[in-house]
């Protein structure tokens, strides 16, 4: 929140206990993002991108959502982030994980 610049490459990771109903919206959030909605096998679920600026409107992640990662407002499609994708991150559950992290 409150942020004017975001650097290229850099995101914010949010990381809920287990899956669930996930909405976002943009109240003081001054720069467009791109939300990254993922289960708990790694999966992106649904890209919702460039997120309008401070735009008070629920951008529904849908069912089963365990984590949602932030970035630049456009960067989603050119880093081949949409729905399917697998990803990796140590945070996320390694026993159900499609890709997990190596120890």
């Amino acid at each position: 929140m409150h942020r004017e610049s975001l650097p290229r490459g850099a995101g914010m990771l949010f990381l809920y206990p287990f899956p669930r109903q996930a909405s976002f919206w943009m109240r003081n959030t001054l720069i467009p993002l791109d939300m990254i909605f993922i289960d708990r096998t790694g999966t992106v679920t649904r890209v919702h991108s460039n997120a309008i600026p401070l735009d008070e409107t629920a951008i529904d992640g849908g069912p089963n959502v365990l984590a949602v990662l932030e970035i630049n407002g456009g960067m989603a499609a050119p880093m081949g982030l949409a729905p399917g994708v697998q990803i990796q991150h140590p945070l996320m559950p390694q026993g159900p994980a499609v890709w997990p992290c190596e120890p």
